[in-house]
């Protein structure tokens, strides 16, 4: 509006300067004196009219910059996603077997496989398991956090399916996937899942693992292999499972304990002694 303003403002005043000059074009010093006044407001009128423009339209390229500036900090983080999940991701574990879960096929029964995890990176690494069936699948451990160059090896389980249909045992297809993540952790603490959901921007995929089945009566590498991660892994099981050794202190303890037991005993049978001679 005051740009059109402006604009009406100075065509009026041009009008009227054209019918000022015509009858003094030809007069003194006081009609061009008269027209060089006018032509003089009028001007000033127009910088006047011009700087309120400028000054209006600086401030609204400014509210424009501002709301644009929002605009790109909302949308930092959905561009940091998107461009994250294009990128390739840098694996921080060291998976064995690398992008499979093998297990023998027997129907109607659990079964078991297991899969080695070693944390290549330099930080402490926190992982966790996922599945498409929580039902019928579980992880030992589900999760854990390994320091720089730890291994160590899960067990899935896993319920096998009858077949149906008629098909083969072999050709059955498991729509069963398993997925592991990575999280990096400041250093060593206490493995919680509620890791995951704090720090979801920072959360990788590292690989999602495919069911294969083996047949159990015939060896194959697989199998073999499968085989001695289980023995494995089942022994350091057992190896968490042992109580600590008894310390050296709790030793000399019961050791204390029995001498003075054994010295009460001594006293007591010589007050014995004592009594049968003074009656004798």
């Amino acid at each position: 509006m005051a740009v059109a303003n402006g604009k009406l403002g100075g065509t009026a005043e041009g009008k009227g300067w054209g019918l000022c000059r015509l009858p003094f074009w030809g007069g003194g010093s006081g009609g061009g004196g008269g027209g060089g006044s006018s032509s003089t407001n009028s001007s000033a009128s127009l910088t006047q009219h011009s700087h309120r423009s400028s000054s209006r339209s600086q401030v609204g390229q400014a509210e424009a910059a501002g709301t644009d500036t929002g605009r790109q900090h909302s949308g930092g983080s959905t561009v940091k996603l998107v461009a994250r999940s294009l990128l390739p991701t840098r694996r921080r574990l060291r998976l064995d077997p690398p992008t499979k879960l093998y297990f023998p096929y027997e129907p109607g029964k659990q079964v078991r496989s297991a899969v080695r995890i070693k944390n290549t990176s330099k930080s402490h690494i926190a992982f966790k398991f996922q599945t498409t069936a929580p039902k019928s699948c579980f992880m030992r451990p589900p999760g854990g956090i390994l320091s720089p160059g730890e291994s160590i090896i899960a067990t899935v389980f896993k319920f096998v399916e009858q077949p149906e249909n008629n098909e083969k045992p072999m050709d059955q297809k498991s729509k069963v996937k398993f997925k592991i993540v990575s999280l990096k952790v400041k250093g060593p603490m206490e493995y919680v899942p509620e890791l995951f959901d704090e720090q979801k921007d920072e959360v990788a995929v590292e690989q999602i693992l495919r069911v294969v089945f083996l047949d159990a009566e015939h060896p194959c590498p697989q199998m073999e292999k499968l085989k001695r991660q289980l023995a494995e892994a089942d022994a350091a099981l057992e190896a968490r499972k042992k109580p600590p050794e008894d310390a050296g202190p709790k030793i000399i303890g019961e050791g204390l304990v029995i001498d003075e037991w054994k010295e009460r005993r001594e006293r007591y049978l010589a007050r014995q002694q004592v009594r049968g001679v003074d009656s004798v």
